[in-house]
């Protein structure tokens, strides 16, 4: 039943890219060979237009559709993820991707309640409020200076602004340094073990289904440390996950 809505699903995504596939023939090639059926043709021309930096929410929706047909759910999931990092209100990449998790028993990492109380704003939201408290503060700061009258409502508004201002780049960095943040990486393999250190007879910490997510901290050589769900922490293939953000 839930790969039958993940049909449905992909197939309305795919008309819903007609601005980029009237001016790009590979992605309308793509879009045309997946509706065919030939879902290996279509991820191969979606994964080249990534790979040529026109990346966009729809292409990466439509390339996780591609992966999810063929069943490959790390990929799926990863490209869901990278469409939402771009737009983060795509409601089709956000109901897939519920969708792929739960056929891939994804582990999910868990957010901090803090970011869970931000999460009604996105850090470039949170960016473009500072600017404008910002330069609401400085205006009014200008008015301050060359008025000599004191003036209450500046005075009140510059503060206001001020606190804003203040709060907004907060929330920005700690939205950022979170759970979706540059850190944030999708596991791509079957049962990737995380280890206790980087070597494959260490002892194993965890293994993680494809698509689960990490956040990588460190690498060294070969190896990724990162943090993993459950509040867990170890060692993997650097090749066994992707990040989300490039």
């Amino acid at each position: 039943m839930k790969t039958g809505i993940a049909f449905v699903l992909a197939l309305l995504l795919t008309g819903t890219s007609v601005g980029m596939a009237q001016s790009n023939p590979q992605f309308a090639k793509a879009n045309q060979e997946y509706e065919a059926g030939d879902f290996n043709a279509a991820v191969r021309d979606y994964e080249e237009l990534v790979r040529s930096r026109q990346d966009t929410p729809n292409l990466f929706y439509n390339l996780a559709n591609g992966y999810f047909r063929k069943k490959d759910f790390g990929r799926a999931i990863l490209n869901y993820e990278r469409a939402l990092a771009l737009d983060p209100r795509h409601p089709e990449a956000q109901a897939n991707l519920r969708i792929a998790r739960d056929e891939a028993r994804a582990l999910e990492l868990i957010p901090t309640r803090l970011e869970r109380v931000l999460a009604f704003g996105t850090p470039h939201q949170y960016v473009v409020a500072a600017a404008i408290a910002f330069w609401i503060f400085a205006f009014c700061a200008v008015i301050l200076i060359f008025n000599r009258r004191r003036n209450r409502s500046a005075i009140a508004l510059s503060v206001l602004a001020l606190l804003i201002c203040a709060f907004a780049v907060f929330a920005a960095w700690e939205l950022e340094h979170g759970k979706n943040g540059p850190r944030l990486a999708i596991v791509t393999v079957e049962n990737a073990d995380a280890r206790l250190a980087t070597a494959d007879n260490a002892n194993r910490v965890l293994t993680l289904p494809a698509g689960s997510e990490i956040m990588v901290v460190s690498q060294r050589g070969d190896w990724i440390y990162a943090e993993l769900p459950n509040n867990l922490r170890g060692w993997m293939p650097a090749k066994s996950a992707q990040s989300v953000r490039f």
